[in-house]
């Protein structure tokens, strides 16, 4: 019997430009005054992560590992987002190792259980590409091989 899990829509579901760009400004803007709030930094990295362009990804996940390192109370909510930053930018790896540990923490989370099942996807088609490249190597291979031989029989 299989359980239909509530889907990671944060895998596939991005902020706006506007709606990013409020949470970009109120950052710069604690910036520019010296100090910014943990929870302006979080707001700001989970938009970065959301959003389809990598350059933001990376710069979500960067910001979500320094609250992950300072900020003891509030790594479980870093957890999941740095999960899912590092699938959306095929780290599938550290995608699992982040799940897990918030899994081992919370092992009835369904919404980390859904984004394990997609990490899960990831790796497999990964495989899949790296199986069709070995593949099409090795053809292409067997033709110069083939060729080869032939005008050495020549």
């Amino acid at each position: 019997m299989t359980i239909d899990l509530p889907y990671a829509a944060d895998a596939e579901v991005s902020l706006t430009y506007d709606e990013l760009e409020v949470l970009r400004i109120q950052h710069e803007k604690e910036l520019a005054q010296g100090h910014v709030t943990v929870q302006t930094k979080f707001n700001y990295a989970w938009g970065l992560v959301k959003s389809p362009m990598r350059e933001h990804q990376v710069e979500g996940v960067r910001l979500l590992q320094e609250i992950y390192r300072q900020e003891a109370s509030r790594r479980r909510e870093c957890l999941y987002y740095l999960a899912l930053g590092h699938y959306k930018m095929g780290n599938f790896e550290d995608a699992k190792r982040f799940n897990a540990v918030l899994l081992s923490n919370e092992p009835t989370n369904m919404q980390a259980q859904s984004l394990g099942a997609l990490i899960e996807k990831g790796v497999a088609r990964e495989g899949y590409i790296g199986m069709a490249i070995v593949g099409g190597v090795a053809a292409v291979g067997t033709l110069l091989l083939a060729g080869l031989v032939r005008r050495a029989r020549r």
